[in-house]
């Protein structure tokens, strides 16, 4: 009796086919859409070159109208040889038909870009908002530094000796890298910056300009009154880091802690959990313990984690922010110290890629010397309450100091100047990153037409802006309007240390989730492998579930047990190293296909045959995915990836072994037909 044929493209494998290219062009496209806001000098171009185009720039408040562009300058201004790069500029434009001063924004870090101010709609109703790119950073040339992420992500504790020698090598190799690559590193750094923002203003055509800093920006801020102080109308700097401040002080901080103490002595719910909150922080980071449960915990990285956790009064923060830090904190004097684990493994996700590396160093330069000297007296060694994990970190145990090559103008601007400029500085009462006394002391007494506001129950600068904006955007628009330092619309502020989040029950939960999910990947694949042998094969609906929604929970299982089996027997492991991605993602997810592809009475060469099709696709399908975008989004395109690798891979064997059915059914023997696999 002949036996049935089967086409080999039929209704079912069409759509499986058209669902497989539609998930893999998106993957393409994600792949290559990425990149293309880069920034170059333009042909025939010249320095000082100003092109713009009308654009629209989204803010919290919508789109605005504005202009978008480049400005070409030259890489180092000191040699008429040196060659041109450029610069991104945004201006938004103010809507009101007379506008005042325009405002050119100077974003923190450094590190961080200066081209994203959602806020701008605070501002521009009645100002131009300019945004100038960082040279390093921003524009045609940027100073990334793959050999320093790669050496944190490769950490077995941020703090450790090793580490800290391995950070500071993988800065000399970057920078004996960029040098290599033609870029003139002497000729990046703040002074440089400050320069591109006043060809900016000229290019422009604005006579002179209002200033709004932040953070480290406010250095920057300070270097521009110093240096073109008739370019400057007024200057508002938020959370203010006068030289020398790129290290932190351990006795400030101590300071900052002992106002959390006294605010928490006066809250009841404070008050119950720790009756003196700076000796629980001392306790609690003194004997920090190195597991949780079964979870190894990195003790410098949780260190650097609560300093930097502690630096936001507000929720808005969150998971890093001071109410649940010192919640953290209080908890494991208690005992608990899940915690420290959250704190440890966020520290490995978020720290290796929160910075430019190379443009933090030109920055960073500006205070080199007072690295050299804090670390050579051994201060850093002082004892504290919390210690100083954040200066120890950033540069590195002071190896940083010596391993990005000076620029010729860093010491040019290392201690503080007299500004005549109308100025007011901002802070928080208890910002750990930038304490306002520090601006109040060493800065303040240097500006004549100075003014400082310091707002009670405020953090840095993510505080400032979330906080009140109705108010903080008064109390700046007035200034720059018209002097007047007005702070009428306050309300008092407090701090809750009862926060709805906190690090322990996040920790609690993502070590249950990852647990839970790799042992439901294990019995899923476990169950699957025992239905097909009891029953032959999953039927046509479950079987297409399983093959097209199911790897979905295989693949984030599969990854969360590869990053457990890392973390605690691996630790230098990166934990986005792409093999890990791949085995973790690509190995559950092709067996779960595979099986659920499978039927009991195939031959022993078929099976293995698409055991090893549906593994080797899924596995490439995973790498291909992870490579497709950065970050978290990067494992569900592993995932997407991998489904779409074991699938093409088994349905494009179930095709060719149809078509080589019907060539031979004709004269072939029983044995082909029994052999090949059922299709859908």
């Amino acid at each position: 009796m002949e036996a049935p044929r089967t086409k080999p493209f039929g209704p079912a494998r069409i759509i499986a086919l058209a669902l497989i290219s539609l998930t893999t062009l998106g993957l393409a496209y994600l792949h290559f859409s990425g990149g293309s806001d880069s920034v170059s000098v333009p042909s025939g171009a010249h320095a000082g070159q100003l092109r713009l185009h009308a654009c629209q720039y989204a803010t919290e408040d919508g789109s605005y109208r504005a202009d978008c562009g480049t400005i070409v300058v030259r890489e180092n201004r000191h040699s008429a040889q040196s060659r041109l790069i450029a610069l991104p500029v945004t201006r938004i434009r103010a809507r009101s038909a007379n506008p005042g001063a325009p405002i050119f924004r100077l974003e923190g870090g450094p590190g961080l870009s200066n081209m994203k101010f959602g806020k701008a709609s605070r501002f521009a109703d009645d100002h131009d908002v300019a945004l100038v790119g960082y040279r390093g950073l921003d524009g045609s040339v940027r100073l990334d530094c793959p050999e320093v992420e790669s050496a944190l992500k490769h950490s077995t504790d941020f703090l450790g000796e090793k580490s800290l020698h391995a950070y500071g090598n993988a800065f000399r190799s970057c920078a004996h890298r960029l040098t290599g690559d033609g870029i003139d590193l002497a000729a990046y750094g703040l002074t440089q910056q400050v320069d591109d923002l006043e060809a900016a203003r000229k290019a422009l055509g604005y006579k002179r300009i209002d200033l709004l800093s932040e953070s480290a920006g406010t250095r920057t801020a300070m270097i521009y009154s110093w240096r073109y102080p008739k370019s400057i109308h007024r200057s508002v700097m938020i959370a203010v880091n006068p030289p020398g401040n790129f290290l932190w002080d351990a006795k400030a901080t101590d300071e900052q802690i002992r106002k959390y103490s006294a605010l928490c002595a006066e809250d009841d719910s404070c008050r119950k959990r720790s009756d003196n909150l700076a000796a629980s922080i001392r306790r609690a980071t003194a004997d920090i313990p190195d597991h949780w449960l079964f979870l190894p915990i990195k003790r410098g990285n949780a260190r650097i984690a609560s300093f930097y956790g502690l630096m936001e009064s507000t929720s808005e923060a969150a998971p890093l922010s001071a109410p649940i830090t010192l919640s953290t904190l209080v908890s494991a004097d208690h005992g608990d110290a899940s915690g420290f684990w959250f704190q440890s493994l966020l520290a490995d996700f978020a720290f290796p890629t929160s910075f430019v590396w190379g443009q933090m160093a030109a920055a960073g330069r500006a205070d080199a010397d007072t690295a050299k000297r804090y670390f050579s007296s051994g201060n850093h060694r002082n004892e504290s309450i919390l210690g100083d994990p954040g200066t120890r970190f950033i540069w590195g145990d002071g190896e940083l100091a010596d391993a990005w090559p000076a620029n010729a103008s860093e010491n040019e601007y290392d201690h503080v100047r007299t500004s005549n400029v109308e100025t007011l500085l901002i802070g928080g009462a208890l910002d750990f990153a930038t304490p306002p006394q520090i601006a109040t002391k060493e800065l303040l007494p240097y500006l004549p037409n100075g003014h400082q506001v310091v707002l009670a129950g405020l953090g840095h600068t993510t505080s400032f802006w979330t906080e009140q904006p109705q108010a903080s955007s008064h109390l700046i628009n007035a200034f720059f309007d018209s002097g007047r330092v007005d702070v009428s619309l306050y309300k008092p502020m407090s701090v809750d240390f009862a926060p709805e989040v906190t690090q322990t029950a996040l920790a609690k939960g993502i070590a249950g989730g990852m647990v839970g999910f790799g042992l439901l990947t294990i019995l899923s694949l476990l169950w699957m492998a025992r239905r097909v042998h009891t029953r032959g094969r999953f039927g046509r609906k479950a079987g297409a579930t399983l093959r097209s929604l199911y790897p979905i929970v295989l693949g984030l299982g599969g990854w969360f047990l590869g990053v457990l089996i890392v973390i605690t027997m691996m630790p230098g492991t990166p934990l986005d190293d792409e093999l890990l991605a791949a085995f973790s993602v690509g190995l559950p997810i092709g067996l779960g296909v595979y099986l659920a592809w499978m039927d009991r009475g195939w031959a022993a060469t078929t099976k293995a045959t698409g055991f090893a099709a549906a593994v080797g696709g899924a596995l490439v399908g995973a790498w291909l995915g992870f490579h497709a975008t950065e970050g978290l989004l990067a494992l569900i395109t592993a995932i997407a990836g991998a489904t779409v690798g074991g699938n093409l891979t088994l349905l494009g064997l179930d095709i060719a072994w149809d078509r080589q059915v019907h060539e031979r059914f004709a004269s072939s023997a029983r044995e082909t037909l029994e052999a090949r696999p059922s299709t859908t």
